[in-house]
């Protein structure tokens, strides 16, 4: 998730780890362990584009990874405040392990996953918050502000840092309820139009829990739609998106065509247009709510040089782009229809 979330989750569960001896450096502590993992965003600077983007959330957003890097941060720490009595270098291992390790759990809970089991590709990935959802973050933020203000041997401090936890852990659990009644909407839906399917997956829409995006794979096509808890009318799906994956079988054994595949975990479409090969990510969905004609988020532009590819991300989805107009038809279908 965004960096602010896991600035705040970092903290508060260092609070409840560690506050009670050492007070706000605690939170301090745990903020920045917090944002540790997304450290491996360096890795642009050593590597191209398309090898840094596969291996985003790897290693650093694995289980192995907090084993790792918490004793030696444990050690540094206790050797910093060596003077500090009723800290034992466990209670600073234990702090950095939980700040760390939330921030991959977290992150596995959001359309783009993690590596949990890295070494191993697999994307962990349950779709069940958008990466910024201001309804986890904000009043997590508020009970972490009032807590920084309490001394720490106040009873409010615990209880605060513990209302916070308490409230977005909540969330979450309302979040995997939401996206369930919507997988429930649309695959009753799919049902009752006669659609046959080989996968359907529910994600969230931009900034909320109450507005799904549906993607349904068929044997040679993707259809889209939307569901919103608060919908009355029948669910409609989009047309038929072919996938058109025979286009790449000539490159299939290239291994930047095998990394796409792999960035996208085998969900996207192929288009032909002149001497290039478009590549459609569909992890971050549509770019709007038109499903029939809006274009999709993530893509990438493959060119065959004499026999050498050369891949390179298409057009932003930020280019020409009205996010009032955007902001007014996400409103609107939130509402429901």
């Amino acid at each position: 998730m965004d960096s602010l979330t896991q600035i705040v989750l970092g903290a508060s569960v260092a609070e409840a780890s560690l506050g009670k001896k050492i007070g706000n450096k605690a939170i301090v502590l745990g903020a920045i362990a917090g944002t540790i993992p997304d450290l491996d965003i360096v890795l642009r600077f050593f590597v191209d584009d398309l090898s840094a983007t596969e291996m985003h959330r790897g290693f650093s957003h694995s289980l192995l990874f907090p084993f790792i890097a918490a004793p030696i941060l444990g050690y540094l720490l206790k050797k910093l405040y060596s003077k500090l009595t009723g800290v034992s270098l466990f209670d600073w291992i234990k702090m950095f392990f939980l700040a760390i390790i939330t921030h991959p759990l977290l992150d596995a809970q959001t359309t783009w996953g993690t590596q949990l089991f890295w070494p191993f590709k697999w994307r962990i990935a349950t779709d069940n918050i958008f990466i910024i959802d201001p309804l986890y973050t904000l009043p997590f933020l508020f009970f972490l502000i009032l807590t920084l203000f309490q001394k720490k041997s106040s009873h409010k401090r615990k209880k605060y840092n513990s209302l916070g936890l308490i409230i977005s852990s909540s969330y979450l659990l309302l979040t995997l309820i939401s996206k369930g009644v919507g997988f429930y909407k649309i695959e009753n839906a799919l049902k009752q139009n006669g659609i046959e399917y080989i996968n359907l997956n529910t994600k969230p829409s931009y900034f909320n829990s109450l507005l799904w995006a549906g993607q349904i794979e068929t044997e040679d096509s993707y259809r889209f739609t939307y569901y919103s808890l608060f919908d009355k009318s029948e669910i409609l799906f989009s047309k038929e998106f072919k996938k058109q994956h025979n286009i790449l079988e000539p490159y299939m054994e290239n291994k930047k065509i095998q990394q796409l595949i792999s960035i996208a975990n085998g969900h996207y479409l192929v288009r032909k247009e002149n001497n290039k090969i478009i590549f459609w990510n569909l992890k971050l969905g549509q770019n709007g709510f038109k499903q029939n004609s809006t274009p999709f988020l993530w893509s990438y532009e493959i060119i065959d040089e004499e026999g050498e590819l050369i891949v390179n991300r298409g057009k932003s989805f930020r280019e020409n782009r009205n996010f009032s107009k955007e902001f007014e038809e996400f409103y609107k279908r939130l509402k429901g229809i």
